[in-house]
């Protein structure tokens, strides 16, 4: 059995205080046994004002964030999986990037988000992300983690199955999705569409969330789930403000689903 922590998070424009809200989260974790902590979608830093927020997107600044979370990770003994922040990249935009932390104090493992959340929303909200991000290109597995191979994704990576496929073909033990879902779509989608992403990975799922009425004028739907291989949901912490929640994991669970509906095994290349 494999204790975790997962992070629901209100971020705001300041991440110095974002960053002591997760320094403390890790402190609590550790204390509490658990192996590995989550946290949402844009832990570090959430504002829809890009001027505003440039400041706070450069090397230096990255780099700063890195190091202090790595030396918690290993202050307390435990994994970190921070949901995602914003990065510079080359081209000029950002990326919106995944770090993996291990507790030895090694450089983290990264994952740039894939698929780009650019919609226009029925009550009036619009989003372009590809305006200021980067999407990645890598489809990214950690191997050797508490909770064995972990794949990660980031929020609207969620409505790609190919990606999901992807990482069910290898054979993921856990996959992360932190995410900063709207209210209107959260409400809709959130639950059925990770549930339905274990069941198909036949993997447990772990997305961290942030919830709640931003201090950059955004609402988000909250509800951070930890799924099962067989769509059972472990852990729902809710839509009415952040916290920090804990799940026990038993591994043997994954064994057991692929041996009773063995999907994966049975997957065969369907023509175009």
């Amino acid at each position: 059995m494999v204790k975790i922590a997962v992070l629901q998070m209100t971020s705001g424009i300041d991440p110095e205080a974002n960053i002591a809200a997760i320094i403390a989260a890790i402190r609590q974790a550790a204390e509490n046994d658990a192996e590995v902590l989550f946290t949402p979608e844009m832990s570090v830093l959430l504002d829809r004002d890009r001027r505003r927020g440039a400041q706070w997107i450069n090397e230096d600044y990255e780099q700063s964030i890195i190091d202090e979370l790595a030396l918690m990770s290993a202050k307390w003994q435990i994994d970190l999986a921070l949901g995602s922040m914003a990065v510079p990249f080359c081209t000029g935009k950002s990326a919106n990037r995944s770090h993996y932390f291990r507790q030895d104090n090694q450089n983290p493992v990264t994952y740039d988000k894939i698929h780009m959340f650019d919609v226009d929303l029925a009550n009036g909200e619009s989003w372009r992300e590809s305006n200021a991000y980067q999407p990645g290109q890598e489809v990214v597995t950690i191997d050797g983690t508490p909770l064995g191979r972990l794949g990660l994704t980031i929020c609207y990576d969620l409505r790609f199955p190919d990606l999901f496929s992807a990482l069910g073909k290898r054979r993921c033990d856990a996959i992360a999705v932190p995410a900063a879902f709207t209210r209107p779509t959260g409400a809709a989608h959130w639950h059925v569409m990770l549930r339905a992403r274990a069941i198909e990975a036949q993997a447990f799922v772990i997305a961290a969330a942030q919830v709640g009425q931003h201090e950059d004028g955004r609402e988000t739907y909250g509800h951070s789930l930890v799924v099962d291989p067989w769509g059972e949901v472990l852990l729902d912490m809710g839509g009415e403000g952040p916290g920090l929640g804990f799940c026990d994991i038993d591994l043997g669970r994954i064994a057991e689903v692929r041996a009773q509906v063995p999907s994966l095994a049975n997957a065969r290349k369907i023509p175009n």
